[in-house]
């Protein structure tokens, strides 16, 4: 007999990508979840990946840099902080 596939109405848990991990994982031990606005080699984080954590909700804006008001200023949300610490 063949095997049905079962269909479920919950979607798939997204899970982050190489770079969106690395990302997120900064901001698990910052004041507030802060997100940085530059990697560890001083390049300016991409805003491909800021955009795709803002979309899957695991980064909200966090404030308005006034000195800087095309950086948006992130940091991490529960499901961000879930998405980097399950297994």
């Amino acid at each position: 007999m063949a095997k049905v596939a079962q269909n479920t109405d919950e979607p798939a848990a997204a899970v982050p990508s190489v770079a969106q991990r690395a990302w997120l994982l900064r901001g698990l031990d910052q004041p507030g979840g802060k997100l940085p606005l530059f990697d560890r080699n001083g390049q300016k984080i991409s805003p491909r990946t800021v955009k795709t954590c803002l979309d899957h909700g695991w980064a909200e804006p966090w404030f308005t840099n006034p000195l800087k008001p095309d950086w948006l200023v992130c940091k991490l949300t529960p499901a961000g902080r879930s998405a980097v610490t399950r297994r």
